[in-house]
């Protein structure tokens, strides 16, 4: 199997893992609404989830994580490996995933100890803990995962796009649609900040809207490497054809 099949199948094992879990997730928990709700309604339904749950951000967690791994094949598998446009992309995109990973193992990690102390607590206790929870959520959730894992997020697909239109390494659609999801994804960024931002303008759709272009077109990304991984590149037919026609002309 190819490099290029290869990342391919990362790509779409990657997408389709994530959906399957995330959509469990929202089905149990209430992802992502519920990370908007005042820290004693999350900590009650976390505590209420039991191991299952966290077994689920588990899953959540490992299967985002995935997605480095083809990020980073994605230059050689393209026979880029000299492109420093890609290479670049690679480490920013990779950087994306681990942002993104840590945010989500927070709570395999961190808060399964928070919500025990608050279901266990008395007054006091659970006014602290809610205080902890706050604090490691602004930090580990929407300034790790949230804002940096997803601003990473959308510059390495942008690139990718643009690469795509400017080259023949990718189906100009890819490029095009590439664009599109990058900037429906950005627009979930008006809703991180006003974690922040009181009043920061918000469009409430972007957050579905945007992940799940943007993780179609990851599938589609991988689709399409899949496809073309049995084939010789543009460049390697070129390189074919023009070994063919001077083996013709020198022959007698």
């Amino acid at each position: 199997m190819t490099l290029q099949r290869v990342t391919g199948w990362l790509f779409v094992t990657a997408a389709v893992s994530f959906a399957v879990a995330s959509s469990l997730l929202s089905a149990t928990f209430d992802w992502p609404d519920i990370l908007r709700e005042p820290a004693p309604v999350v900590l009650e339904s976390f505590h209420d989830g039991g191991a299952g749950l966290i077994w689920t951000w588990f899953a959540v967690a490992w299967t985002y994580g995935l997605l480095g791994v083809p990020v980073l094949l994605l230059a050689g598998a393209l026979r880029r490996h000299r492109d420093p446009v890609l290479r670049a992309a690679g480490a920013i995109g990779a950087a994306s995933a681990l942002l993104s990973l840590i945010g989500f193992l927070r709570w395999v990690f961190v808060v399964p100890a928070l919500a025990t102390s608050w279901a266990g607590g008395d007054r006091q206790t659970r006014i602290a803990v809610e205080a902890a929870w706050t604090a490691q959520h602004q930090f580990g959730g929407a300034m790790l995962g949230e804002h940096l894992g997803q601003v990473l997020a959308v510059a390495w697909s942008a690139t990718v796009a643009v690469v795509a239109l400017r080259s023949a390494a990718l189906p100009g659609w890819i490029g095009w649609t590439g664009l599109a999801a990058s900037m429906l994804y950005l627009l979930n960024q008006g809703d991180v900040l006003a974690t922040a931002v009181p009043g920061f303008p918000v469009w409430e759709p972007a957050g579905l809207v945007g992940s799940t272009s943007w993780g179609l077109w990851i599938a589609a990304l991988g689709v399409v490497l899949v496809k073309r991984g049995g084939r010789p590149s543009a460049a390697l037919r070129d390189c074919s054809s023009s070994a063919q026609a001077a083996t013709a002309i020198g022959t007698p």
